[in-house]
């Protein structure tokens, strides 16, 4: 496999699961930043970046952009472990769920082993020297 695009075989897959997160994030960010922002800014903003690194992790693999996506794939493991550090640590700025809040919890936990999976497959297809 080694070689292969980022977008083939495996990595179809990973773009329907990136684009499935990317809706349900942004959706969700939409609308508790629209209806109560006021309640919790911090949690529904970081929901709207996490929709927003969800939507370049779907384009860059769809097209085989592997950079963009490992630095997306990169940005995602980051944010996923601090989120999810500083929300065990400190609820209290974290009054509400985020995507990321709780190490992905809200969603069964796929947000902190999508970006490990991503980082494999990107490594994985890349073009040995």
């Amino acid at each position: 496999m080694t070689g292969a695009a980022v977008n083939t075989g495996p990595g179809r897959l990973l773009v329907a699961v990136y684009g499935v997160f990317a809706l349900a994030a942004g959706a969700r960010a939409a609308v508790q930043i629209a209806t109560k922002y006021h309640e919790a800014p911090l949690a529904y903003v970081l929901s709207a970046f996490a929709a927003a690194v969800y939507i370049v992790l779907t384009v860059a693999l769809a097209r085989g952009a592997r950079r963009t996506a490992l630095t997306a794939c990169a940005i995602e493991l980051a944010g996923v472990l601090v989120v999810g550090t500083l929300s065990m640590f400190d609820p209290a700025a974290f009054p509400h769920a985020t995507v990321w809040s709780g190490y992905g919890s809200g969603y069964g936990f796929v947000p902190l082993v999508l970006p490990v999976i991503g980082l494999y497959w990107i490594f994985r297809t890349r073009k040995s020297d």
